[in-house]
């Protein structure tokens, strides 16, 4: 059955917030490397990829996550996952059209699909001229020269879930988008392996992907642990670092380089206390690169980097 042995979703594609103040919101996402504006009741923010909308959020007293978006494959798969569960395939009234399927996973998470999206034109995005490390040296007789980016984030690259039944939630997630486990975290429990999470990926056949589009979390709690997107480079990640700093927002955790997928990250609070990550440099796979199990040394630990949790 389409949905179980293959992919029907290219990406993560947005996530949609209330918020408690939405200028107060836009500064801090103007800040944080976003292009964005308020419209109709609604702050859009984009990166400088072709989605016309990567960040949602609309005004309300109680700040919370209202839903993850992702990007169908087609029209058929869309179709394909709303029919499974019964929900009617929608206009979606968002920048860039298309259609929308609305879902709900079994922690109450708002899951929304979106297929025939219009793209938008792309914005430059953060570059620079070679980098001379200490191996190669690809800039000779010149000095480094930085583009004037349009944004500084690219797109949404993964989400975070806390859900509070693991394998129903994977299964779930599996049947409508094929996703499959890059690494699983084993903890032993009086003798017993038992899974804390995992990380999965999206299932494109050979074309890679990121290690993970969304991380599972087994907790007492379903909730939002983090957002994460991608920067161009080290540089871009940094120069966001300074100037979040700069601007007085709450730093989380960073800077360092996971051990489970390999990314750079550094992890902000915003003013109402979400996290979102800016990250760079992830490991890529495709189908054919299987899934391990890892333990909780290498979930927490990192490459380089500060001691502690994201989050925090």
């Amino acid at each position: 059955m389409l949905g179980e042995t293959v992919g029907t979703i290219k990406d993560v594609l947005y996530v949609r917030f209330s918020v408690t103040d939405l200028q107060v919101q836009q500064q801090f996402l103007e800040d944080f490397g976003f292009k964005s504006e308020i419209s109709n009741g609604l702050l859009i923010a984009r990166g400088t990829d072709a989605s016309p909308y990567i960040y949602i959020a609309e005004q309300s007293s109680d700040p919370a996550l209202i839903s993850v978006g992702f990007a169908a494959e087609s029209e058929a798969a869309l179709r394909h996952i709303a029919a499974t569960d019964g929900v009617p395939v929608e206009a979606n009234d968002l920048p860039g059209g298309g259609l929308i399927a609305r879902l709900t996973d079994p922690n109450g998470f708002s899951v929304e699909v979106v297929a025939n999206l219009a793209d938008s034109p792309l914005l430059t995005p953060a570059s620079r001229s070679g980098l001379n490390d200490g191996v190669e040296k690809l800039r000779l007789g010149e000095r480094v020269t930085f583009v004037d980016a349009d944004s500084l984030i690219k797109r949404l690259g993964h989400v975070v879930l806390m859900v509070t039944d693991f394998n129903e939630t994977l299964e779930w997630y599996q049947v409508r988008f094929g996703l499959l486990i890059s690494d699983e975290i084993v903890i032993d429990n009086e003798g017993k392996q038992e899974t804390l999470g995992a990380f999965t990926r999206c299932n494109r056949g050979e074309k890679y992907v990121d290690h993970h589009t969304l991380f599972f979390i087994n907790a007492d709690q379903a909730g939002f642990n983090h957002a994460a997107f991608e920067v161009t480079n080290w540089d871009a990640l940094m120069t966001s670092h300074y100037a979040l700093l700069k601007a007085g927002h709450r730093h989380s955790f960073g800077v360092g380089k996971h051990i489970l997928g390999s990314q750079t990250f550094d992890y902000w609070k915003d003013p109402d206390g979400f996290t979102l990550e800016h990250f760079t440099d992830g490991d890529l796979l495709n189908e054919s690169s299987g899934s391990q199990k890892r333990g909780l040394e290498d979930l927490l630990g990192t490459h380089w980097g500060p001691d502690g949790m994201p989050g925090q």
